[in-house]
């Protein structure tokens, strides 16, 4: 089940990579965002409260990045 857990938080990730309309701030926030569920899925073997932690915790400082 963790696994499963990974991929789509991957998918999801490379999804969101693929937007082209927003604007850099809102594309750094979804980049991190899905970096962070998974990094958080990584760390706490796929469990929910680590996975939207880490989406949440990634999409702050995904935001916060200036180009």
């Amino acid at each position: 089940m963790g696994t499963l857990k990974l991929i789509t938080v991957g998918l999801v990730f490379f999804s969101l990579a693929g937007c082209a309309n927003m604007t850099p701030r809102e594309r750094n926030t979804a980049l991190g965002a899905g970096a962070g569920a998974l990094g958080g899925a990584l760390l706490t073997g796929g469990d929910t409260l680590g996975v939207v932690g880490g989406a949440a915790v990634g999409g702050v400082v995904g935001n916060q990045i200036k180009h």
